[in-house]
């Protein structure tokens, strides 16, 4: 049993659908996606929907899931009409080492031009986790963690294979489902967090068994997301106001020291 953190001597089992504070009945909003504090429910930032519902959500619900989606798109048509983009662009060791280190993210924007379902697969990904995830952490936080997975990913595949041209948001994807599923488990979501860890189980059978995809890349994406996720989760726990800040920072400091990472071991 906990206790209410606007009233201390309040006992309660109901905690901020949003931020995961303990709430007592008189600090309690209700919402679509349950009971709301004070704080968030005075924050503009509404959710529309209760994450994985089936409904629908327009591009105004989710503007960085389809921003990211679309630099994506945009991407591999131009790999159609330059060829040598992928060779400029794409996660090479020993370009890195000679001070290329853009492609430590220019590769996650790249994929495969012979495979156009590797794209199809990574961004009907995206837009189903993206969107949900979204919602529920704001697109200030996705920018965080979708940029700390796809470096994860990067250091990850270097060090596996830093000598094989690597391309794919793939490494981002993974890093997301870690975030979703470790958050959904923490709000209590028993149901939807087995769901994500089968369709990650699969996923992840999926990398060690079919050639030519970059384990480390997935790995290392898995990782950095479950370290962003770890990172959220403890602010929103040690923090009696709204954690955005705090939350803010440390992902920014993930995603520095995931780029000296890659840098380090190219």
């Amino acid at each position: 049993m906990e206790h209410c953190y606007r009233h201390p001597d309040r006992e309660t089992r109901v905690s901020c659908s949003r931020c995961g504070r303990p709430i007592c009945p008189d600090c309690m909003t209700p919402t679509s996606v349950g009971m709301h504090c004070p704080e968030c429910a005075g924050d503009r930032q509404v959710v529309k929907r209760p994450a994985f519902s089936g409904q629908s959500a327009g591009a105004a619900a989710m503007p960085l899931t389809i921003a990211l989606i679309a630099i994506n798109v945009v991407a591999f048509i131009a790999e159609l009409g330059r060829e040598s983009l992928i060779i400029d662009g794409g996660l090479f060791g020993p370009a890195v080492a000679d001070g290329e280190w853009y492609r430590l993210l220019t590769s996650g924007f790249l994929h495969d031009d012979r495979s156009p379902l590797h794209l199809a697969f990574n961004m009907l990904a995206l837009y189903f986790i993206g969107r949900d995830l979204e919602n529920w952490v704001g697109w200030k936080r996705l920018l965080g963690i979708y940029f700390a997975a796809l470096l994860g990913g990067s250091v990850g595949a270097l060090i596996i294979d830093p000598n094989a041209l690597t391309v794919g948001a793939s490494g981002a994807v993974y890093g997301l489902f870690a975030v979703i599923y470790l958050i959904a488990r923490d709000r209590g979501e028993a149901a939807m967090a087995q769901f994500l860890l089968v369709i990650l189980g699969v996923n992840l059978l999926f990398t060690f068994s079919v050639p030519n995809i970059s384990i480390g890349g997935h790995l290392g994406g898995l990782a950095a997301g479950a370290t962003a996720a770890a990172m959220i989760i403890a602010a929103k726990r040690a923090s009696s106001r709204p954690p955005e800040i705090a939350e803010l920072v440390g992902l920014a400091l993930l995603v520095i020291a995931l780029f000296g990472a890659g840098i380090a071991v190219a």
